[in-house]
This record gives C-alpha cells, sequence and structure tokens, in this order.
C-alpha cells in the first residue's frame, strides 16, 4: 500500500456524514488533501448557485479545520490544477464523488483521461443519489420514461445505510498553498443582492442536519396536507442542502424511515432521483424538447412580457411573488414554481428554456436535472409531462393555495402602507437598472387569466396541426 497522498476533489458533496468517498479515503489511513476548484464547469453556474457553493466551501472549510485538516482552493481548468498539486505533494492518486449533468460528466471523463495518462489513479464514488442512475432500469434494460414505474422499481431497492462521520483525518506533512476565498469573489454578480441573499442563506451540513430534524420532528405529519400552501413552512427546505451535497438523499431516507416514514415525502425525493435518471439516459434534456415534436410547437422566444416576468412586474400578484421570493431568497415554494412557469409557457407563450435560464441564474438551490424535468413537464415537451392544455390560472390557484393572501403580502411591495420586510428587500436586491419603486403603482396585469389561457390553447391546435406535416 502507498502512503502518497490522495487528493480529494468536492465539488457538490460538501459534508462529512454518509460521504462515500471520504469514507474510502480515511479507511486507506494515507495522507488526504481536500481540494476544491474553481474550473468552468463551476464558472458556468448561475450567480445565486455560485455564490451558495462559495458560502458551501466556507463552511465546509471550517469543519475540515475543525478535524485537522484543510481545504485547499485553486481555479483553473480541473485537469491542470489537479497535475499540478499532485507534483507539488507527490500525491499518486485523485477521487471524487460522481457528478450527472452533462458539463460535469463531460469534464470528469477528461479529467480521468488526463491524470491516467500521466500514470495516476482516478476514481469515482457515488453519493449524490439514492442509486446511481443506470441502477434502476425496466426488464428489457432501458431507462425509465413514467416516474410512477420509476419509483415503483426504485422504492424496491435498498440504498443502504448512511456512514458515519470520520473523526480526525489522516494529513500529509505540508500544506500546498490555497487561493483565498474572497478573491474569487464568487457573489460579485449579485451585487446589491448579496446581503439580502445573505439573510436568508444558512449553509453547511450542520444547518442541514438541523433543518431535517426540525422537520421531521414537527412538520413532517403534516406535509401532505400542507406543502401546497407557500405562506406556511410546511415543506422540508432541504433542496439548497441536497444540491451542495451538505447532507445526502441516503441520510435523509434514513431518518425518515428512523421518524416513521411519510411516503409522499420521500416520493418527493423520488422526483429528484428520477431528473437524473432522465439526464442519464437523455443528456439533451437540460436544453432540448425530450419530445422533439416540440421544436415545432410556436414558441415565442425572449420578449417584453418575460422580462415582466423576471421582474416580478407582471400584474399577477401570485406570480410576481413568486419571482420576487425567488429573487430575495434564493428559493421558490413548489407551488409557486409550477403557476410561475405554467404562466410564462402558457399565459405568455414563452419558450421554457427563457424561464430555465432565469431559474439557474437566480436559484440558490439550482439543479440541473430537477430544473430542466420541472420546466419540461410545466411546458409539456418532457417525460411524463403535464399535457399542454393542463393551464394552471394564477387567480384561482392565489385563491386555493394562498386563501388569506398572506404569500402575496409578504412579496408585494406596491399598494401597502406599512409593506412586510421580505418586500421591501426585493427593491433592495434588484438591479438599479431595473429602475423599481415599491412606492409605484402595481403594474397593470399584461394578460387576463382567461384570455392567456385561450391563447395557449390556440398555440396548442395550431401546433397540433403542424405535427401532421411532413
Amino acid at each position: 500500500m502507498s502512503d502518497r497522498p490522495i487528493l480529494l476533489w468536492f465539488r457538490r458533496d460538501l459534508r462529512l456524514a454518509d460521504h462515500p468517498m471520504l469514507h474510502e479515503a480515511v479507511r486507506s489511513g494515507r495522507p488526504l488533501i481536500p481540494v476544491a476548484i474553481l474550473d468552468p464547469v463551476a464558472e458556468g453556474w448561475g450567480a445565486a448557485a455560485r455564490w451558495r457553493w462559495g458560502e458551501g466551501l466556507r463552511v465546509f472549510g471550517a469543519a475540515l479545520a475543525a478535524r485537522g485538516a484543510r481545504l485547499v482552493l485553486r481555479r483553473g481548468l480541473a485537469a491542470e490544477v489537479l497535475a499540478q498539486l499532485a507534483g507539488e505533494t507527490g500525491a499518486e492518486a485523485v477521487w471524487w464523488s460522481r457528478a450527472y449533468d452533462p458539463a460535469a460528466r463531460a469534464r470528469d471523463v477528461a479529467v480521468k483521461a488526463a491524470l491516467r495518462g500521466a500514470g495516476m489513479a482516478a476514481r469515482s464514488f457515488p453519493g449524490h443519489l439514492l442509486f446511481e442512475p443506470e441502477a434502476v432500469a425496466t426488464g428489457q434494460g432501458t431507462g425509465y420514461k413514467l416516474f410512477s414505474a420509476y419509483w415503483r422499481a426504485a422504492s424496491r431497492l435498498d440504498p443502504g445505510r448512511p456512514l458515519p462521520a470520520p473523526g480526525a483525518l489522516s494529513v500529509p506533512a505540508s500544506w500546498p498553498a490555497s487561493e483565498d476565498l474572497a478573491a474569487w469573489r464568487l457573489g460579485a454578480a449579485l451585487r446589491a443582492g448579496e446581503d439580502v441573499l445573505r439573510h436568508h442563506s444558512a449553509p453547511g451540513e450542520a444547518a442541514a442536519q438541523a433543518r431535517l430534524s426540525g422537520f421531521l420532528d414537527t412538520r413532517s405529519a403534516r406535509y401532505a396536507e400542507r406543502r401546497d400552501f407557500p405562506a406556511e413552512d410546511a415543506t422540508s427546505g432541504l433542496s439548497e442542502y441536497l444540491t451542495y451535497g451538505e447532507v445526502s438523499p441516503r441520510t435523509i431516507w434514513s431518518e425518515t424511515a428512523r421518524a416513521g416514514g411519510n411516503a409522499k415525502f420521500l416520493s418527493e425525493l423520488g422526483w429528484r432521483e428520477f431528473a437524473y435518471h432522465l439526464l442519464h439516459h437523455a443528456p439533451g434534456l437540460a436544453q432540448d424538447n425530450w419530445n422533439r415534436d416540440w421544436d415545432r410547437f410556436p414558441w415565442r422566444g425572449d420578449n417584453a412580457d418575460a422580462e415582466a416576468w423576471r421582474r416580478g412586474m407582471t400584474g399577477e400578484p401570485f406570480v410576481d411573488a413568486a419571482l420576487r421570493e425567488m429573487y430575495v431568497t434564493g428559493r421558490m415554494h413548489n407551488r409557486a414554481r409550477m403557476v410561475a412557469a405554467s404562466y410564462l409557457t402558457k399565459h405568455l407563450r414563452t419558450d421554457w428554456r427563457v424561464g430555465l435560464d432565469w431559474f439557474a441564474d437566480c436559484l440558490t438551490d439550482w439543479d440541473p436535472a430537477a430544473n430542466a424535468m420541472g420546466w419540461q413537464w410545466v411546458a409539456g415537451s418532457g417525460p411524463d409531462a403535464a399535457p399542454y392544455f393542463r393551464v394552471f390560472n394564477p387567480v384561482t390557484q392565489a385563491e386555493k393555495f394562498d386563501p388569506d393572501g398572506a404569500y402575496r403580502r409578504r412579496w408585494i411591495a406596491e399598494g401597502r402602507a406599512d409593506p412586510h420586510p421580505d418586500a421591501r428587500a426585493y427593491f433592495q436586491a434588484a438591479p438599479r437598472a431595473w429602475a423599481l419603486d415599491p412606492q409605484a403603482a402595481y403594474p397593470v396585469r399584461r394578460v387576463a387569466p382567461a384570455e392567456g389561457r385561450q391563447r395557449a390553447l390556440d398555440a396548442y391546435e395550431r401546433w397540433k396541426t403542424l405535427k401532421m406535416l411532413p
């Protein structure tokens, strides 16, 4: 057995507990050098996601320091950075946890080939999902296209028990130089929004565990009944922690079972698994219509209505509240996401990729698979999608899921003598170029719900005719 160091390349797996790569590395007894790299893949993430990853790195670095280790930060092409670090430290192996989106997969394949070509060992580990995407297959060995069938098959599998967090880590006699996290300026694109966003962020593994425990102790029993009401703290709030690997899905699965189980909640974890299953079998899901018949649909490209939607200025309070919540907190309630996405793709007939890109830029819990699947589900172009003629009426949705208007009051400042602090915070976070004023009149509706629905149905009928053409 070699006693030369192992470079542990951390990406979206910023935790100590239930970490297969870290667990195996500790068992090896070899010196470990944790590394994080700001490479073109990470630099390509949206503004909020880059910032939130940096916050996670800060907390994770402190957790490693408490165990006698360090998190070495470097910027550049991953293959080049890792080769340079190997030369500086004498490391002969690089390990990492697998990622499944197309950009990360292409990078990782290239990195593995480069490392092995240079005579180094390269090894990847599971941990981001309950089940590897290819582990759940039909009787014909292919991927599933319907969630219900996928989840029945996946639910019969055993994800195994979570692994314990390590104690002290074996470390090298000397450490390579590390760049300064602050110098990366990961929040620069947020401008004034960074301070606002920070107020709503609690990064790190300890915060993730506290959120999970709080959910299971106090909110899980009413989850199925109340999860669609955005004014209530009725959901788990774990999506952000899953995104950066500050909690593992296996820990959530195990802790939920230990607390008595919750089939509805676990099925939502299943949707995340299904999204990665789809992305694995159809990498184009992230940017292309999964159902290529939709390539002929008469979507509008980016337009003035879409810009009003991005700014939370459509004149439709439930939709605007959703977009403003995202801009202030980096998150958006799932019911609000469906309504906001339906409004853009149906009432405004705008290409779903316009919305996908905006969510990717603004969400701290941005997930490449879930974001793509969610938008295609609402738009009607994806597998297991909602039919295009299912148009969420933002008025009736608000009446049903925000009956006393608490959600809309929290996020809409205009026309109120004493707006909620979060409603005012939106105007602090918004770019100055938008020239928004909380004292201004609330915008007039861009389209009436009934008119928007009819326009969507008319477009659907035209598409059905186009679809029949050779």
